[in-house]
């Protein structure tokens, strides 16, 4: 009953929502070149609105040709995609906001330069634009620029969309604010003038749509710490929020303003920024309108969201993030299912690094994501016995999903819980959220009916025994040790064993191999006492990391005095040091971070490297991850069809793999 809160139905001026949830605006990457509407997208936004959200609003549609890789709407051809949008959203009564918006750069001069082949001229034409465009475009661009958008709005009712969201940031935010605006005609200095344009970008919404929802995304810079440039100080913000309301806005989505370098602030992961926390903001936007206010924000349980609306902070929430990775959330709050709801992790590994690394959006718990109705699970032909092998994420994932297809399952795990490398992966700082994502699979796997033994080795007789018709492997993986002299030295311990506290670094520590797990090794052991250095042969540390988390594990180090060695080979562990090989003139890196090391040039310097002694008293191993082992021959033999996924099926898999290939193992058994 706590959550009832959530399905009741909100009435809004021109559009009434069958409840509280709401899915906000994400660039996903599913549209086509052009900007139309694509099936993938079509298929992504219905599985949305199936699982019951009230409102979805479509991210960055623009109202020009651009090259951004977002939703266009600039001319009638384009109407057709977009209405089967619609249509598909109305036929589970969800309603459909298309998220108007102009970036911060001239258009047309930058796709002109594309066009004719100038990828240097455009790249930096872009470059400069981002940083001046607000305060070099004319106003007579301005006023251009506002006929698109009533054009935009003409054709999105044609499309039958419901509402039309400004986004507030961006070109509007941003000569809104009084850190970024810099002019001095009427679009500059004063507050009246720095909002003229956001008014007048209602105005143009409502000429051309009279009787569309308009739908306001209004930024606030946030403060303790001060975040985010475009939009406006609260105090500002109430006030615009005011006049808005009196220009037509029939609703405002209180965010965080972007234009701070780094996408955590607006799409803040674990351990980041604080659980709802735009909350005071969205209570003083409510306090000030008479109209309906949403906010977003790691609003991390349907509790909290119920809770929000309940003590007057808004009316109805965004969910973005958690409705990605478990779009079915509004209808398991409907059959008191909540516990059931896949909780986000907030790792941003699948959704804001694919936006930075222009892929398409997922999620690393949703395999489904970007292949709704592709990827389905279904009825079994044929129900058979299935015995999976380790109770990490692929093997409780694999449980789970053939349960669901009517298999009679089996979940052998050799420890005393589930969960496998997500036990370890929550202990460095700010992960322990990755814990919700393991005690969601303990409810899961219960509720899909799976038979869980704990303290079980499942060697092949003991299936055999059993009566397995199907194996699926997943035992997971283990620290890999590298062939270094010294190694097997008794100081020299293992990255898994110190995160589960089985090993105990002391004093001077110098961890060996900095990708993610050194990285987080390497964080957790320096908020003790000791004197860390991370040696990496590659150029950087945790090229595998979200980036937007890495900043984070970056200024840890630097609090901490952690001494970073990259470009370094190690050579030998000593009783007292680490002897090392460091290379003073790397070649430059290419490609975005994580790619292949650049091969060098043929005329390409020689190296020139130093021999270096890191004196210590500890040395941790975190040069990666090898397969365990598991003996199939016996099962093999009987024509028993054995999957091997996660970590042991040949090399080493991130959460976001070993979920993915569990559940293709359980879909195709």
């Amino acid at each position: 009953m706590a959550l009832q809160t959530l399905l009741e139905p909100l009435e809004i001026n021109h559009m009434t929502l069958k409840n509280r949830i709401m899915f906000p605006p994400m660039t996903t990457g599913y549209e086509a070149r052009d900007g139309s509407i694509t099936e993938q997208s079509i298929n992504f936004y219905k599985r949305v609105a199936e699982g019951g959200a009230s409102y979805i609003v479509l991210g960055d549609v623009t109202p020009v040709h651009t090259i951004s890789p977002t939703p266009k709407l600039v001319n009638d051809d384009q109407i057709p995609s977009f209405k089967a949008l619609a249509d598909a959203l109305h036929e589970f009564d969800c309603k459909l906001g298309l998220q108007v918006f102009h970036p911060e750069y001239d258009t047309v001069a930058v796709a002109e330069l594309f066009a004719k082949g100038d990828m240097a001229g455009a790249r930096a034409k872009l470059h400069h634009d981002m940083q001046h465009y607000i305060n070099e475009v004319t106003g007579e661009r301005l006023q251009e620029i506002l006929g698109h958008i009533t054009a935009l709005a003409r054709r999105a009712t044609q499309a039958g969309a419901d509402a039309i969201e400004v986004h507030g940031d961006r070109l509007v935010g941003s000569l809104c604010s009084p850190l970024i605006n810099q002019r001095t005609d009427e679009y500059g200095g004063s507050f009246e003038n720095r909002t003229r344009f956001a008014r007048a970008v209602v105005r143009a919404i409502r000429e051309g749509s009279p009787d569309i929802c308009i739908d306001y995304k209004l930024p606030i810079i946030t403060e303790n710490p001060q975040l985010g440039r475009g939009g406006l100080f609260i105090d500002e913000a109430v006030e615009l929020a005011k006049l808005l309301e009196a220009d037509g806005v029939d609703t405002f989505h209180v965010g965080q303003a972007n234009h701070t370098g780094n996408l955590n602030d607006t799409i803040p992961a674990m351990g980041t920024r604080p659980e709802c926390f735009m909350a005071p903001y969205a209570r003083r936007v409510k306090e000030a309108v008479s109209v309906p206010v949403s906010t977003v924000g790691r609003i991390m349980t349907p509790e909290d969201g119920a809770r929000l609306i309940e003590e007057g902070v808004c009316d109805f929430i965004g969910l973005g993030r958690p409705i990605l990775c478990d779009p079915d959330y509004a209808n398991k709050v409907a059959a008191g299912q909540a516990d059931l709801i896949r909780p986000c992790i907030m790792c941003n590994h699948g959704c804001t690094d694919a936006i930075a690394s222009r892929r398409f959006i997922s999620c690393v718990l949703n395999p489904e994501n970007g292949y709704e109705y592709k990827r389905v699970i279904t009825p079994a032909e044929t129900p058979r016995k299935i015995a999976v092998v380790g109770g990490g994420p692929a093997g409780m994932e694999a449980a789970r999903v053939a349960a669901l297809r009517g298999h009679d399952v089996t979940l052998y795990e050799k420890t005393d819980r589930l969960g496998g490398q997500l036990g370890i992966a929550a202990v460095p700082p700010r992960k322990d959220e990755m814990n919700r994502a393991t005690r969601w699979y303990e409810r899961a796997v219960a509720a899909a009916g799976v038979n869980v033994l704990l303290d079980t080795e499942a060697t092949p007789d003991r299936l055999i025994a059993d009566g397995a018709d199907e194996v699926i492997v997943a035992v997971g993986g283990r620290c890999a040790t590298p062939p270094i002299e010294g190694v097997n030295m008794p100081h020299v311990m293992d990255s898994w064993k110190v995160l589960a506290g089985e090993q105990h670094p002391h004093g001077r520590v110098v961890v060996i191999g900095g990708g993610l797990v050194g990285a987080e090794t390497t964080e957790y052991i320096a908020q003790g006492d000791c004197e860390v250095t991370i040696i990496e042969m590659m150029g950087q540390i945790a090229a595998e990391e979200s980036s937007t988390v890495k900043p984070f594990i970056m200024e840890d180090f630097a609090a901490h005095n952690v001494v970073v060695k990259t470009n370094t080979k190690v050579d030998r562990i000593t009783a007292d040091a680490v002897e090392a090989t460091e290379t003073l003139n790397p070649p430059a890196p290419a490609g975005r971070p994580g790619a292949p090391a650049p091969v060098p040039a043929a005329d390409a310097p020689e190296p020139e490297t130093q021999a270096i002694s890191i004196p210590c008293d500890c040395v941790v191993i975190a040069s990666g991850t090898a397969p365990v082992a598991f003996d199939t021959a016996a099962l093999e033999e009987r024509g028993i069809k054995v999957t091997l996924v996660g970590d042991c099926n040949g090399k080493a898999a991130d959460i976001n793999r070993a979920v993915e290939e569990g559940y293709l193992a359980a879909t195709a058994a």
